[in-house]
Parts: C-alpha cells; sequence; structure tokens
C-alpha cells in the first residue's frame, strides 16, 4: 500500500518503504556540494517568472536536465506554487506531501494554512512542488482513457486470487500496462528516481536564492529530503522528516511490515468499534471481530456485486477501500459504515473508499495521474522486480505478517507492483545505499507508534542511521502528525524550525 500522506489531505499522497540497487551516487556527485554539477551551471542561476494565483499564492516553474548525467540535453519543467509569508520571511520551506506521486504544487495551493501551524506559516515562505513525473510537471502518463484505467485497477479476473492463473493474467495485464506507461511518457520514464528529484530540489533551493533548503517531507516524502540530505549535506538548513520510510529495508519487507501496521490499526479500530459503537457489526472481543473481518472479505469475490456505475466489486477492491480509511482514526465511523454495507450486500462505499484513494472523481475521470507515479516510481527505484521472490511467495510473505488483511491488500498492491516491475522496460536507478548524511545539520525524524503506513520502528531506524538524526516519538494512531494539533510535537518542531532549537532529547509525546 503506498504509505501516503493523511489521504484526501494530500489526494492520497506516499508509498511503501523503497529498497535501493546500485552503489554510486548519480553522476556528477563528488562531494562538492559548493557548486552546481558540472554542465549545470545555467540551471542554478536561471530567473524565475512568477504568476500571481492570488491570496498570497504565486506559481512558477524551475527548468532542469531530464537526464542529469547529461545536462546539454533534454530538459523538463518542475511547477512550483508558493504561499508567501503572512509576516516577515525567514526564507523557503520546501514541502513534499507524499506518494510517490503527490502534489506538493496542489498541496500548498489548496490547504497551505493546513499545513503548518500558524507561526511557521507567518515565518515562512511554503514552497510546493510536483516532482518530475508528477500532475504539473512533465507527467508520467499510462493509460490515458478513463476506461482503461478503471478496468485496469478495478477489472476483475477469470482465475480466483492467489492461484497460478491468476498469477499469469495479472502478468499480462501488467505487461500491458507497462508498454503503455513507456510509449505515453517516452524518455521521462527512465528518469523518475528520487536520486533525479533531489537534484531538481537542489536548483529549486539555489534559484530561490536560498543558500541552504528548509524541507518539511511527509512519509515517502521523507525519502526524498534523506536522498536530498545525503546527496547535499552541506546544503541541509532545517529538515523534518514526519513519516519515515527506512530506505535501507527491501521492497517486500518493507510492504510487509507496512500490512503488519495496518493489521495493527484495524486491530485498534476493532477494540474501539466495539467498545464505542452502536453500529458496529462484531461483537466478541477483538480476535473474534478480527475473524469476522476475514470471513467477510473471503465472501466477496463470490457475491459478484454490482455497483450502480456497472463496475463489479472484488475483495481486492474492498482492501484498497479498507486501507483508505484505515489512515486515520478519524476515517472509523466510515469503515464501520463500509462493512455494515458489505454486510447489507451494497458495494457502493466500497467503491467510494478505493475510488478516495486512487484518485477517482465520482464522473468516473481521475484527479491526478498519483498511481501511474507510485507503480512507475516503485519499479524505477526499488527491488520488487529483482528479488528472488515470486508472487505466490509474496502472498506468504503479507499473511505472515498481517494474516487478517495482508493478502486482500496486496492483491491490488504488492503483487500487482511485484508483477509490473518484473516487467519493467528500464533498468532500477543507481541511489545511495547509506544514509548518514555526513556533516549535515540537525534532522528532525518524527514517528508515531501506530502509524499504519509507516511503522514506528522506520523513524527509529533513519534517525539511528542519519549522522545528525534526532527522534520525536508520538504515542497514538495514524499516518503522520505534525501540525495536527498535538502541542508536543508542534512546539518542538516549531522551535526548530523557527529558532534553530533542537530537542535535547526525544520529548516521546
Amino acid at each position: 500500500m503506498p504509505a501516503r500522506r493523511a489521504f484526501a489531505a494530500t489526494a492520497s499522497l506516499a508509498a511503501a518503504a523503497l529498497a535501493l540497487t546500485g552503489c554510486s551516487l548519480l553522476p556528477g556527485t563528488d562531494g562538492d556540494t559548493d557548486s552546481p554539477p558540472a554542465g549545470a551551471d545555467r540551471f542554478y542561476t536561471q530567473t524565475l517568472s512568477w504568476n500571481n494565483e492570488g491570496d498570497l499564492l504565486d506559481s512558477t516553474t524551475v527548468e532542469v536536465p531530464l537526464d542529469w548525467s547529461d545536462p546539454d540535453g533534454a530538459t523538463i519543467e518542475i511547477a512550483v506554487m508558493r504561499h508567501k509569508a503572512t509576516e516577515s520571511s525567514l526564507g523557503s520551506l520546501l514541502m513534499n506531501p507524499g506518494g510517490p506521486g503527490g502534489s506538493g504544487y496542489d498541496y500548498v495551493r489548496d490547504y497551505a494554512e493546513y499545513l503548518v501551524t500558524p507561526d511557521v506559516l507567518a515565518n515562512f515562505d511554503l514552497i510546493g512542488f510536483d516532482p518530475r513525473g508528477v500532475n504539473h510537471s512533465n507527467p508520467v502518463t499510462c493509460y490515458t482513457d478513463s476506461g482503461d484505467r478503471d478496468e485496469y485497477l478495478y477489472g476483475t479476473y477469470d482465475e480466483g486470487y492467489g492461484t497460478e492463473g491468476w498469477v499469469e493474467d495479472l502478468t499480462q495485464r501488467e505487461k500491458d500496462y507497462a508498454a503503455a506507461c513507456a510509449e505515453n511518457t517516452g524518455p521521462l520514464l527512465a528518469h523518475i528516481d528520487a536520486g533525479s528529484v533531489a537534484r531538481d530540489m537542489d536548483v529549486i533551493r539555489a534559484v530561490l536564492g536560498d543558500e541552504k533548503i528548509n524541507y518539511l517531507g511527509y512519509s515517502y516524502g521523507t525519502y526524498l529530503g534523506t536522498v536530498y540530505a545525503e546527496l547535499f549535506p552541506d546544503k541541509v538548513g532545517r529538515m523534518v522528516l514526519d513519516g519515515a520510510v527506512d530506505p535501507t529495508v527491501s521492497d517486500l519487507d518493507a510492504l510487509a511490515t507496512q500490512m503488519a501496521g495496518f493489521e495493527s490499526a484495524l486491530r485498534a479500530y476493532m477494540d474501539d468499534c466495539q467498545a464505542n459503537d452502536s453500529n458496529c457489526p462484531f461483537s466478541g472481543g477483538t480476535d473474534a471481530g478480527m475473524q469476522q473481518v476475514r470471513q467477510l472479505l473471503e465472501g466477496v469475490d463470490a457475491q459478484h456485486l454490482v455497483a450502480s456505475d456497472g463496475r463489479v466489486l472484488d475483495s481486492a477492491t474492498v482492501g484498497t477501500g479498507l486501507a483508505y480509511n484505515l489512515y486515520s482514526d478519524s476515517y472509523w465511523p466510515d469503515l464501520t459504515q463500509m462493512f455494515n454495507d458489505l454486510y447489507a450486500h451494497d458495494p457502493e462505499s466500497s467503491f467510494a473508499n478505493a475510488d478516495g484513494y486512487n484518485g477517482r472523481n465520482s464522473d468516473g475521470s481521475y484527479a491526478d495521474n498519483s498511481s501511474d507515479v507510485y507503480a512507475a516510481v516503485t519499479c524505477a527505484e526499488g527491488d520488487l522486480g529483482t528479488d528472488s521472490v515470486d508472487t505466490l511467495g509474496g502472498v506468504a510473505v503479507l499473511q505472515a505478517k498481517a494474516p487478517t488483511i495482508g493478502d486482500f491488500f496486496g492483491y491490488d498492491d504488492t503483487f500487482v507492483l511485484d508483477a509490473l516491475c518484473s516487467n519493467w522496460p528500464y533498468p532500477v536507478a543507481e541511489l545511495p545505499t547509506e544514509f548518514d548524511a555526513a556533516g549535515a545539520a540537525p534532522i528532525i525524524v518524527i514517528g508515531t507508534t501506530n502509524d499504519p503506513a509507516t511503522p514506528y520502528a522506520n523513524a527509529v531506524s533513519l534517525s539511528k542511521q542519519l549522522e545528525s538524526g534526532v527522534l520525536i516519538s508520538y504515542e497514538g494512531e495514524g499516518h503522520t502528525i505534525y501540525a495536527q494539533g498535538v502541542t508536543c510535537v508542534d512546539d518542538a518542531v516549531d522551535a526548530y524550525f523557527i529558532e534553530g532549537t533542537v530537542p535535547a532529547e526525544d520529548p516521546k509525546c
């Protein structure tokens, strides 16, 4: 499941923790971060033209090389949205909401006043950007017809999930999808990795006039920040990584750990549902309730439930809808409604929740290309296509970690990615394999103890890997926590951003 920032608060933004292959940095990275890479001077000295968007907002585009190993070659444009500080600015605060596939441009344009505390909003220019491949920047494009996207994301199979026949059908479907991505995206598809994005971020820093980068990243956005810090440690200013990805864990292990996180979140939901919700359809305690969920999911495919728009509900789509509502305990009432509807043989809310996850609008159109970017970047950066575990072996791994829901979540995610990345038309990018960011200023890493999408262990691990990592722990539910009203977390982060004060120890909020 993508580790996405607070779902719809960022248009379903984030990704599974990705392992990296390759042993060298991108061409041109030689440790000298005081000057642009060879041949890239013109990008670092370009003049920006800003468009007034109203309400303290303006936008621009930043030109960068398509291929950072060939700065004299083709170029692309990165879309940038700025919300100006409401008072005197201390500088820029670059932001990424997660994904891969989340639009930082839309994030800042639509939600600026909710993304940070009022004090940070007053003191920093918030800078949202769409990483290469995303939405307003040169986009990854796979299927261009909404009907084809529907069939890809929601289509059912002739053979049952978990069978050899299903694997064969899935493999052919992913070969067709990969071919469409290559044909409709073109050369960009070979250059959408985090190393390329980090270099784009450094150009954005420079052309905004900032000596060092201030950065706030959520979920997959923490990975972008980590890669930036590794490539440009001397350019790190004040960096906060909330809902951390551990970049050293293999894809399958990371996804399995994430499934365990969702299983834990479902147990927390089950406790609350039976104790506090009169509409709860489950009974008999937490373990009994989890068994009832399993039985409900196992029975979905045989029912052949048809929605009002003609789509047929299967257990994979239910798994996606379930995941959508486990990112935050504020969504638990919607999850209860979805379960009750399933017991009543009504598929509509399951589709509505899966649509929210996939960015599908009520008219059948799609809000953005986040699902395409998520798939493409996973294959560009991770090892699902090159590890030694086949699709059916992956099913067993996920079920071992999350016996109630792991396989159902994976049918539209992990196993799809495994088949896709095994047939991806480009090799995995060369990226850093160590993440100490030696010499960087202090980097704050925030972890929530029952975060379903980026489990707390990720934050602990990343904070230890980073030479200057500082951990802030929050005991609670949900995916990411800064600027959500938890005073202990907000005060510590604000003091760091505004005053440069680093917590002496983990405040354990």
